[in-house]
């Protein structure tokens, strides 16, 4: 009888602390992302003026259109990575070549217009197009660099919920102009894409370091910050 009863008061006690302590609300997660190592390949085509590494799980595609637009060049490439819904657009420039531009016309259509690629211009368009994001980016920070291979160029880092975060140019500042976007085949949001994100700029930073211009001229001219 006394062991029943002191089971009920004991039953009733943990009741009571159990009502009487502080709820905690479970915060809000994502998925959880297995990542791999960090391994590369080359890709070295042999009519490309361009080569770099570039990871194992990623592939080199090349599209028709780039957003709609056609290519200048079949040297406009993708490193897709489809494990992440995710991929790096690489445009390339000759500098001082031919240049086919979209003018908007009063009706509201386009005519093709030729024009010449100038390194300067090829610099505005990379901020330029960078900048298009400060409507809803927290933040856009670029750091001017010079890669092992003594390439010149700036990378672009877009603060929150911005359909880019790392975008980049790299230049010789007189033949060769090569621009990099990273996006996702996604709805933009920096929580959930961060570790992935992340993940990739490091492949990113590789495929920077080790890009090499074929071009016998590999002169280079240090790239002032705009």
């Amino acid at each position: 009888m006394h062991k029943r009863t002191l089971i009920y008061f004991l039953s009733v006690i943990i009741f009571a602390i159990a009502c009487n302590s502080e709820y905690t609300s479970k915060k809000k997660g994502y998925f959880d992302i297995s990542l791999p190592n960090h391994t590369y390949q080359s890709f070295d085509k042999i009519d490309f003026p361009y080569d770099f590494e570039y990871p194992t799980y990623g592939r080199i595609a090349q599209d028709s259109t780039y957003f709609d637009v056609n290519p200048e060049n079949k040297y406009w490439i993708n490193v897709e990575f489809p494990d992440y819904n995710a991929r790096l657009f690489l445009s390339y420039k000759k500098i001082g070549g031919n240049a086919l531009y979209k003018i908007k016309q009063a009706d509201g259509t386009y005519k093709d217009s030729m024009g010449i690629n100038q390194f300067q211009l090829l610099v505005n368009d990379a901020f330029n197009l960078t900048n298009k994001n400060d409507v809803i980016a927290s933040s856009i920070l670029d750091s001017a660099m010079v890669t092992p291979n003594n390439i010149n160029g700036v990378f672009f880092t877009v603060g929150g919920n911005a359909a880019t975060a790392h975008q980049f140019f790299l230049t010789d500042t007189t033949s060769n102009f090569i621009r990099g976007a990273l996006y996702f085949d996604a709805s933009p949001n920096a929580d959930s894409i961060r570790p992935v994100q992340e993940f990739l700029r490091k492949d990113i930073e590789h495929l920077i370091n080790t890009l090499k211009w074929k071009s016998t001229n590999n002169n280079t001219i240090p790239v002032e910050k705009i």
